[in-house]
């Protein structure tokens, strides 16, 4: 990807190990999750029933929605659990200067 995809999305230090932060780019609310000191970059939303993750569990690459449980991969979005079977987008995500940027 070039230069001009990638937006500016928070500071690493916004993003606390095992915490997320919702960001909204060009429209697009994204929610960056650190696992294990890894940022990602997730639809905010659970594919089952389009509830937040913001305050979902993460572990070891996956969140869990809070509402219902299910599990997904953070690198791949893909459903690890029910009820949810469809994945979830993730975005690729750089670190410039201690500032994620994120490519939408």
């Amino acid at each position: 990807m070039s230069e001009r995809d990638y937006k500016m999305a928070a500071s690493l230090d916004e993003v606390p190990l095992g915490k997320t932060k919702s960001v909204t780019i060009d429209g697009q609310t994204i929610l960056l999750c650190n696992s294990d000191g890894q940022i990602h970059a997730i639809a905010a939303l659970c594919s089952h029933a389009d509830e937040p993750l913001a305050c979902g569990r993460i572990r070891l690459g996956w969140i869990a929605c809070p509402a219902h449980g299910a599990r997904f991969d953070l690198e791949t979005g893909a459903p690890l659990t029910g009820p949810a079977s469809e994945p979830i987008a993730t975005y690729p995500v750089r670190i410039v200067d201690d500032m994620i940027e994120v490519a939408i």
